[in-house]
């Protein structure tokens, strides 16, 4: 799954990629703990892994896009 994201921190000390685990936590209800940056690191395209029960999070996830509404065509 790709998704594109933005955070207003800077990309200095992990500033950034600690904002895109705390967004994706809080946004998925999941601890983060569980999310962590695997590849990317000081690049702003950044592949994370979210530790558990894939389905459990797929669902949550899947509930979340249904949720939103996407603009254009």
């Amino acid at each position: 799954m790709v998704l594109a994201l933005r955070v207003s921190a800077p990309a200095e000390g992990g500033k950034a990629n600690a904002a895109v685990i705390k967004l994706l936590a809080k946004t998925w209800k999941v601890p983060k703990s569980t999310i962590e940056v695997i590849a990317g690191h000081g690049d702003r395209r950044k592949t994370v892994l979210i530790a558990g029960d894939a389905a459990a999070l797929q669902t949550r996830v899947q509930a979340w896009l249904d949720g939103r509404r996407i603009c254009g065509p």
